[in-house]
């Protein structure tokens, strides 16, 4: 195995073709072998390997595919997450254009693997180019007898193989950031308005159009066709033990080489942004580095040696592995400036549904425009840590924690950038600081005005 092996991106000239694609093995080996095992026996492989989820989670792919019911009494659905909406995170339309087609194969193994007759490939809106390059894919796919009823006659079953087929659709979102997550993006795909949903119950049991569903992301099922290939247990030795395989690392910012980086698991940090990525521009330091995208805890730039990049390493560094969307920034970063466009993002995608999302965006982003402004009040730091913390854990989906920690992360990690923002001489009295949100032009909890004293 090479040092740094590429399995989801390999360096093969217009792969993106079928004929370069099957020239090269694809729809070859893979599917044979698949077709020779029993579909419990594929899903076995797939959990051997240690393979988790790329979009964020990181949970076992194989664990997953397990939850899938094993009768066929009901219609089953396999939903491809391509959502790609988290900000410094670019890795999946990568595959889409250059390496369409083992993404479907991986597709394809997973509905047999689950006994699916039906896949969707969902893709977010503004990936309108990218969406006609897997539209064309899956229409060479088709072509070629890949996909749909010739299945049957393209991949004869053999050993415990059994015969099968499965349809294919790709589907383009409107844009929305919260379909992001598995039951808005089902809802969206269903025609009605993208709102999460409550869990339970489950999509394995209750899914698309209220059957059993199974979600993964792009470059998850990109990985399949490789462990088919090489085995569960090859794959399993590849990077970290406890989060295996190459991760398509999207470095952006303060970097001379931005850009996609297929890497082993547990390559460390420092040495993507500095080796792989020529390091920040004019040898200036690292003030603050946001490992997975921008929902992802923030990490000083003073506190990255030894960090590695894979899920269980990152954890105990104080953050997460989300998409692998590393965003740099030097030492002349404007800590404040950036916390707030984040913020205006989040703010601006929250869907509404939950209160403490639906109106606490909006008071995270005030508060933290009058940082911007230098016109912060003492107290406001607390306040502002407060608010984040109370959206924290009380919504239906994760929008919270991604609007929330960034903040109060940032807040315990960058202090210092905070206090340099409060303007001198103006503190809040008040028995509720909630109120301090009037002078920002919020609705407090209380009609109770705050006493604003100068000092």
């Amino acid at each position: 195995m090479a040092e740094n092996p590429k399995i989801v991106l390999p360096d093969i000239p217009n792969l993106r073709n079928i004929d370069t694609y099957v020239a090269n093995g694809g729809y070859g080996e893979a599917m044979r072998k698949a077709y020779s095992m029993s579909p419990v026996a594929v899903t076995d492989e797939v959990k051997k390997s240690g393979l988790r989820g790329r979009g964020g989670a990181a949970f076992p792919t194989g664990l997953k595919w397990s939850f899938m019911p094993k009768t066929n009494d009901k219609k089953k659905y396999f939903l491809i997450n391509g959502d790609e909406s988290e900000p410094g995170s670019f890795k999946d339309r990568q595959i889409f254009e250059f390496n369409p087609h083992q993404m479907i194969e991986g597709i394809l193994i997973g509905c047999y693997a689950m006994q699916i007759d039906h896949a969707y490939i969902y893709i977010r809106g503004e990936y309108a180019h990218w969406v006609r390059m897997v539209e064309r894919a899956v229409g060479e796919a088709y072509a070629k007898g890949f996909i749909g009823p010739r299945m049957k006659d393209t991949f004869k079953p053999s050993g415990e193989g059994v015969a099968f087929s499965t349809e294919l659709t790709v589907h383009k979102g409107a844009g929305a950031y919260i379909v992001g997550e598995e039951t808005a993006m089902m809802d969206s795909l269903e025609g009605k308005r993208g709102y999460p949903r409550f869990k339970p119950p489950f999509p394995a049991n209750f899914g698309l159009w209220g059957q059993p569903t199974t979600i993964n992301n792009i470059e998850t099922v990109a990985n399949v066709p490789a462990i088919m290939k090489m085995g569960g247990e090859a794959f399993s030795k590849i990077g970290d033990a406890k989060h295996p395989g190459t991760i398509l690392f999207g470095v952006s910012g303060h970097v001379n080489r931005p850009g996609v980086y297929e890497l082993p698991s547990g390559t460390l940090l420092l040495d993507i942004i500095n080796k792989h990525a020529g390091g920040v521009p004019n040898g200036k330091k690292i003030k603050m580095v946001i490992p997975g995208g921008s929902s992802m805890p923030p990490m000083r730039g003073d506190q990255l040696e030894g960090v590695m990049m894979d899920a269980e390493h990152l954890k105990a560094a104080g953050s997460a592995i989300g998409t692998a969307g590393i965003m740099v920034m030097d030492e002349d970063t404007d800590i404040i400036k950036v916390l707030t466009r984040i913020a205006k993002f989040y703010w601006h995608e929250s869907c509404g549904q939950c209160t403490p999302c639906r109106e606490g965006t909006g008071w995270l982003l005030k508060l933290l425009r009058r940082f911007e402004a230098s016109q912060a009040m003492e107290g406001d730091i607390d306040l502002l840590y407060d608010v984040a913390k109370n959206i924290e854990g009380r919504t239906i989906c994760a929008l919270g924690e991604a609007a929330a920690w960034p903040v109060y992360f940032t807040i315990e990690r960058f202090r210092e950038d905070f206090e340099k923002r409060v303007k001198p001489g103006l503190k809040i009295e008040s028995p509720n600081r909630v109120h301090a949100l009037r002078r920002g032009g919020l609705e407090p909890v209380q009609l109770t005005v705050p006493v604003v004293v100068r000092v």
